[in-house]
């Protein structure tokens, strides 16, 4: 058996019922044959209307026969290639380069707070080793919502992120997925824990929207804003804590 870190990083196969289009292609070139006998045998017409004539023909023919001559040969022996992203991994986990990855907002109207924390969730969910990752959120606005989105974030992406290692989720963004997937898990425990998860996103999607719509971020989370743009980023350090804790962490940087 192969081990494990020299196993292939992809498999060739070849493609598989392939008789009616070479039977197709073999037929197609007797007929090539048969039209390059019949101008041997009819050579060129002293008349010189004639003559031009059967040169075009000759000449188109030619061009008909290397054309299918270009189509055949790549269609003759197709082949079929798998690559495996899990092999790479853990071929070469140790010697991958650290990253950072930089999502930036800077206006919560445009860019609403539930867009942004669905950007951050899928990039801290990517399957590269955690240590070797780091996720950066630059908010230009400043915005007390997005801060409260990304509080919020925090403590959802402790069932998210092991959600998505668990199940191989894709897509990664919450939104995308929850959207895109349907209940088809055979294990009664895995549907419940894919209804679990999703109750949480869809709890965690209302509460942000709610609060965006009381407009009351000013008196709750004014002054850890406040402070955070002084130099005392309290509130990011708690959000790096939670974050990086599950597989990555996230910097706040606010710009005036």
């Amino acid at each position: 058996m192969v081990e494990k870190s020299h196993a292939p990083l992809f498999e060739t196969k070849s493609a598989k019922n392939l008789f009616i289009f070479r039977s197709y292609a073999l037929s197609v070139f007797v007929g090539i044959i048969f039209i390059f006998c019949y101008r041997v045998h009819r050579l060129l017409e002293p008349n010189t209307a004639a003559k031009w004539a059967w040169l075009g023909a000759f000449f188109s023919e030619l061009w008909f026969a290397f054309y299918w001559f270009v189509t055949v040969v790549v269609r003759w022996n197709p082949v079929h290639r798998r690559t495996f992203k899990d092999r790479l991994s853990r071929r070469y986990e140790k010697v991958l380069p650290g990253i950072d990855i930089f999502v930036c907002t800077a206006d919560p109207v445009i860019e609403p707070p539930t867009m942004v924390i669905n950007t951050a969730l899928s990039v801290m969910a990517y399957d590269y080793p955690p240590e070797k990752m780091s996720v950066y959120l630059s908010d230009d606005g400043c915005s007390d919502l997005t801060l409260y989105a990304l509080l919020e974030a925090s403590q959802f992406s402790k069932k998210w992120l092991p959600f998505c290692r668990k199940f191989n989720v894709e897509p990664r963004s919450p939104e995308a997925y929850f959207k895109s997937a349907v209940k088809s898990l055979d294990d009664s425990l895995k549907r419940q824990e894919w209804l679990s998860v999703k109750n949480l996103y869809e709890d965690m999607k209302q509460r942000i929207e709610a609060m965006a719509e009381l407009d009351v971020f000013q008196t709750t989370f004014g002054s850890s804003t406040k402070d955070f743009s002084n130099g005392t980023p309290s509130p990011a350090e708690e959000i790096i804590k939670r974050f990086f804790k599950y597989y990555t962490h996230i910097n706040l940087q606010c710009s005036q």
